[in-house]
């Protein structure tokens, strides 16, 4: 009986041990399912963004200048992490921080789940964290920006953050069209938080709309080479070069030393290394503008490219200010066209005083200077301009050649774009048009023409001989233009070289400025400095567009273009 009494009890025990657990299966099942369900979708699933693949940029021939690469970044959920933990040694070594770094962020951020470690690993370094197995340390998917061209069109293109947003450049002017829309999703994670599943899409990824440039990264790769020697074999503190298309306004090329490559974030400072100086450092052209006075004198007065200007004794008196030739020269009575090929000071300040005084104002502003040209691009400055009935006949003097004022690199390859598009403004573009704009009329189309022949002589006749392409004409000035000191007036011993010109000079196609800055050789003038470079940055662009000689062909000229086409395909 003893026996047996033990048995019910045992059985009676289990039975209510068996009936507690069915009733906790009830429970967990029926009553409290609703709150489990809760809680384990709090622990399991979360709702995640799925970042949108920003658009490429190309150059106009589909060469890529920008592109989106998908990249890892390493994050620490604080709430999770195990200071302790044996591998965070290995953490730290392999993501190149130390461990104070790691237990300060945890800390800092102990009252979060997310906080990121180090931002767009490689993938083997992704491999590397992911087997550490480390409690509250997880891997993100995301992208960055890779420029392959690099340091040759890193000012134009510009940069992005490490968020893949437009920053500097065109990134940051394209940067609503490129950007795109991200998405997100619903999914499953594991205790070590690794997605498992994906339970539903919620909201539909975007990509960014990919943008065809205008430049040309043959050309952009040419003159960017040829503005670098010229920079570092003169000693210059800076130097830009523009090419436009003057049938459409694109820009062809434009390059700027110094530069940076913007694949290394390291070099992306605030201390303006990624400045596009080519649209937003101005400076004082000099004689370069006198093609603007003669274009003025033409169009607003009874003069013609023969009448005649008596320049002696070489300077003039203007007030209580001389106006004088460079190296006191006297060129005597002389021309129209010749005051331009000379360059002279004193022949352009009589041209120009001779008119009404808003004449070259207006000129001026018709043309594009004192005012954005339209691009776009951030942080375009439009130069300055005076009101010379206000300032006075000497400042309206200065002005016609090239003092008293500033202008952009760009602003001036749109103003001798003008003058090689029969005197038509078209809107300057950075990216490529598929149709030639109508434009707006702003010069007389034969006054226009008449000047771009006066700058071909000077090219053929005068300072400007260095500028000459082979087997083709050009047409242009040169520009030497004193900086402003420190102090007050104008630095003996400072100087800005420029060329502006055409290309080639019978039916131009190209509109193309270069400007070296501050050179420390004594070869500084416009003359020996930048139109060989203009020479050679011409030069290619008529050969990778194909366009044909304009000069008669002589066995002499033919061996020579073979000679010429030669070294450009060994360079």
């Amino acid at each position: 009986m003893r026996f047996k009494g033990r048995y019910i009890l045992m059985g009676i025990s289990l039975l209510m041990v068996v009936s507690g657990l069915v009733w906790r299966v009830v429970t967990l099942h029926v009553f409290e399912q609703s709150f489990l369900q809760n809680q384990g979708d709090l622990r399991t699933l979360r709702v995640v963004g799925t970042p949108a693949h920003r658009g490429m940029i190309t150059d106009r021939n589909g060469e890529p200048l920008a592109i989106s690469t998908p990249v890892q970044s390493v994050w620490i959920n604080p709430k999770e992490f195990d200071p302790g933990h044996p591998q965070l040694l290995a953490l730290a070594a392999t993501l190149d921080i130390s461990i104070d770094q790691i237990l300060d962020k945890a800390a800092r951020h102990a009252g979060r789940e997310f906080s990121y470690l180090k931002r767009h690993i490689t993938p083997t370094i992704a491999t590397q964290i992911q087997s550490l197995q480390i409690p509250g340390i997880r891997l993100k998917s995301e992208y960055r920006r890779y420029y392959p061209a690099g340091e040759v069109t890193s000012q134009v293109v510009g940069v992005t953050n490490i968020d893949d947003h437009g920053k500097e450049g065109l990134e940051l002017a394209l940067d609503e069209w490129l950007r795109g829309a991200a998405g997100s999703k619903r999914i499953i994670r594991d205790r070590r938080g690794r997605e498992v599943q994906i339970v539903e899409g919620l909201k539909e990824m975007q990509s960014g709309q990919d943008v065809i440039l205008s430049l040309d990264q043959r050309l952009q790769y040419l003159a960017y080479r040829e503005l670098k020697a010229a920079v570092v074999s003169s000693g210059a503190a800076a130097g830009s070069a523009v090419v436009l298309d003057v049938q459409t306004g694109e820009v062809l090329a434009m390059v700027n030393q110094p530069s940076f490559n913007p694949n290394v974030r390291v070099q992306l400072r605030a201390d303006g290394c990624y400045r596009n100086r080519a649209v937003t450092d101005m400076f004082e052209p000099g004689s370069v503008m006198k093609t603007f006075s003669v274009v003025s004198a033409l169009q607003h007065g009874e003069i013609t490219p023969t009448t005649l200007v008596d320049t002696s004794p070489g300077r003039l008196m203007i007030g209580k200010h001389w106006v004088s030739e460079d190296n006191a020269k006297d060129f005597g009575v002389i021309n129209v066209a010749t005051i331009l090929q000379k360059s002279s000071n004193v022949g352009i300040s009589k041209l120009t005083l001779a008119l009404p005084p808003e004449n070259l104002l207006d000129t001026y502003s018709k043309v594009g200077f004192g005012a954005s040209t339209g691009s776009g691009f951030p942080g375009e400055t439009g130069g300055t301009l005076v009101q010379p009935p206000k300032q006075g006949a000497f400042v309206l003097a200065t002005m016609a050649f090239g003092y008293g004022m500033s202008v952009t690199p760009l602003q001036l390859a749109q103003a001798y774009a003008v003058l090689g598009a029969g005197g038509v403004k078209r809107p300057v573009t950075f990216v490529k048009q598929s149709d030639i704009a109508a434009g707006e009329q702003v010069i007389d189309p034969v006054v226009a023409r008449q000047v771009v022949k006066m700058l071909s002589s000077i090219v053929e006749q005068g300072g400007g001989a260095k500028a000459k392409v082979v087997g083709y004409h050009t047409a242009g000035k040169t520009g030497t233009a004193r900086k402003v000191a420190a102090t007050g007036g104008y630095d003996k011993d400072r100087h800005v070289a420029v060329f502006a010109g055409l290309a080639p000079a019978s039916n131009p196609r190209f509109a193309i400025v270069v400007m070296v800055d501050d050179p420390k050789t004594e070869l500084y003038y416009g003359s020996q400095l930048a139109a060989p470079l203009f020479s050679k940055i011409a030069a290619g662009a008529l050969r990778l567009f194909n366009v044909p000689p304009d000069m008669i062909d002589n066995q002499g000229l033919r061996v020579a273009q073979i000679n010429e086409r030669a070294r450009a395909h060994h360079e």
